[in-house]
């Protein structure tokens, strides 16, 4: 379908005097139109639409649709429904009284456009302009992030459900595009183990015969994954996304043993976080955080906290589950420097804190990142009676450590941590080690004091924020970083965040962002009304604690 441009439509007479009558007072989506307007154009899509063919539904309609629809955690169906039957979504879009709206089946091809034209971005980012516009949101100021885990939108299976599905899914998939060819490939048996789902309930209960039908799945998978890459004529069949998933699984899941399938130890298999847990979502991840697990991904939510001004959210980031929060925050911040929103201060919790995050906010975006630092870890630091690594004077030009006592290090040689950073290693002399009157206080071990230091860079801007964190005016600044957790709270509740409507990472990442922009339409509406900000809540019984 093609896409001409046109200018957006004032809201008709009809439309605008039974609205107003059916709400004198009022109503979200009317005020929405009456102060910023239709938000998105036409302008903003036309790249997502061909030149030629049948006009298109107008795309700032369908923007503006999609997100009402998250504003109120509405299915495509029920948005659709809204658009023909409430009175202030016509007015919102511009719509005649009689309009007969659109199927509902529009709303996900927009959605494919989106994500196909890498375009989803654009529904924040232009409400965000707006915001700037009405002196709504500025830069350089407070900002504060944290994350939640988002459920894929797929069931959980273990390692025998996973590999059974597995094969399943493209036997069903190469039984569509190469049917003849498929038939001649499998015996009887093979529809009586996948024809139904995979499920617990299904399958052996001793582990003996369920070791043994994964050897036999195994065994049907290579004989499919030989029949198609031998296959002269067919090789296009390596390239259905199936194949491929099936072939990588096989890899992560089975070896061959003598020309006999077995089925890999744990031990034995990739790391865990590159298992793929589910064919039909290959990239969710298991992770668990405490004592909670999940399979899915993990979304960051950046939001203002500026002192009179509304909380906006700035930034959204959606990520497999397996990436920890520390690995996230540069993308946020490149992010946040892109559209020009990088606040002065970043208030995050401890996982977003380490020694490089501290460095590079504030060299390369001039950003003071405020919360807790990382630990040290060693058993010095927990006694004050202990030596720990604060006491000795480093001289980083000379190269040279001097310890409690006076001694200096007897060598210093650069080298890298297990996670392949950068540390300089200093030894002491083991002679005047065991001769100091302090070593009881300094090592346990049986040679000389040991010391590992990141480079002087990130040393020191750890070292710094650790004794910030002790003082009261950190205490202060960071107690603002707790209400990011309303935010969640609210996308979470609210708004279905929880939960991947879609499956796969980069529609996971559009809902995450059109939920970010229904939460923001709603906030700075309630704050041009001038509705307080509700206090944080508590219980009947935790009151009674005031």
């Amino acid at each position: 379908m093609s896409m001409r441009p046109q200018s957006i439509p004032d809201v008709p007479e009809e439309t605008a005097e039974v609205a107003r009558k059916a709400f004198p007072k009022g109503n979200v989506y009317m005020q929405m139109r009456d102060v910023f307007g239709s938000i998105y154009t036409d302008d903003e899509f036309v790249d997502l639409y061909p030149r030629d063919g049948q006009s298109a539904m107008s795309p700032w309609r369908l923007a503006l649709v999609t997100v009402m629809q998250y504003a109120e955690n509405l299915s495509d169906r029920q948005a659709a429904e809204a658009v023909r039957d409430r009175i202030a979504w016509k007015y919102a879009l511009s719509l005649e009284l009689t309009d007969a709206g659109f199927d509902y089946s529009v709303l996900s091809e927009f959605r494919t456009r989106l994500l196909e034209g890498n375009a989803g971005q654009r529904l924040l980012d232009r409400m965000l302009e707006q915001f700037q516009a009405h002196d709504l949101l500025k830069a350089r100021g407070q900002q504060r992030t944290d994350s939640t885990h988002v459920l894929a939108a797929v069931r959980e299976l273990n390692r025998l459900e996973n590999v059974g599905e597995t094969l399943r899914h493209a036997l069903n998939c190469l039984a569509v595009v190469a049917p003849e060819w498929l038939r001649e490939q499998v015996t009887p048996d093979w529809f009586d183990r996948y024809s139904k789902r995979v499920e617990q309930y299904r399958l052996p209960k001793s582990k003996q015969k369920q070791e043994a039908l994964a050897e036999v799945i195994g065994q049907d998978g290579y004989t499919l994954l030989d029949a198609i890459y031998t296959s002269e004529s067919m090789t296009w069949l390596r390239e259905i996304p199936a194949v491929e998933t099936l072939r990588q699984v096989w890899v992560q899941q089975f070896w061959l043993d003598n020309e006999q399938v077995r089925q890999r130890d744990v031990k034995d298999m990739p790391p865990v976080g590159a298992w793929i847990r589910s064919p039909y979502d290959t990239e969710a991840r298991y992770c668990t955080k405490r004592t909670m697990g999940w399979l899915g991904y993990r979304v960051h939510l950046t939001e203002t906290c500026d002192e009179q001004a509304p909380r906006i959210i700035t930034q959204v980031t959606t990520m497999p589950a397996t990436v920890q929060d520390d690995d996230a925050l540069e993308d946020i911040q490149a992010d946040l420097h892109a559209k020009n929103l990088l606040p002065e201060q970043h208030l995050v919790d401890e996982g977003y804190v380490d020694a490089d995050n501290l460095v590079r906010s504030r060299k390369q975006h001039q950003v003071d990142l405020v919360g807790p630092a990382p630990k040290d870890t060693t058993w010095q630091a927990h006694d004050e009676q202990r030596l720990d690594s604060t006491q000795f004077v480093i001289d980083w030009d000379e190269r040279q450590v001097t310890c409690p006592e006076g001694h200096t290090n007897k060598s210093w040689y650069d080298s890298n941590d297990r996670h392949g950073q950068p540390v300089s290693r200093i030894l002491f002399d083991p002679k005047v080690c065991h001769a100091c009157l302090l070593r009881q206080h300094c090592t346990r071990g049986k040679g000389a004091r040991g010391l590992t230091l990141r480079p002087k860079e990130r040393h020191e801007a750890l070292q710094t924020a650790r004794q910030r964190e002790q003082t009261d005016d950190f205490k202060d600044t960071y107690r603002k970083r707790a209400g990011v957790e309303g935010t969640i709270s609210e996308s979470v509740r609210d708004h279905g965040l929880r939960r991947a409507r879609y499956v796969g990472l980069d529609k996971t990442q559009l809902q995450s962002l059109v939920t970010a922009a229904a939460i923001n339409l709603t906030r700075a509406l309630a704050w041009l009304n001038e509705v307080p900000l509700a206090p944080t809540r508590k219980s009947h019984f935790a009151g009674l604690a005031a």
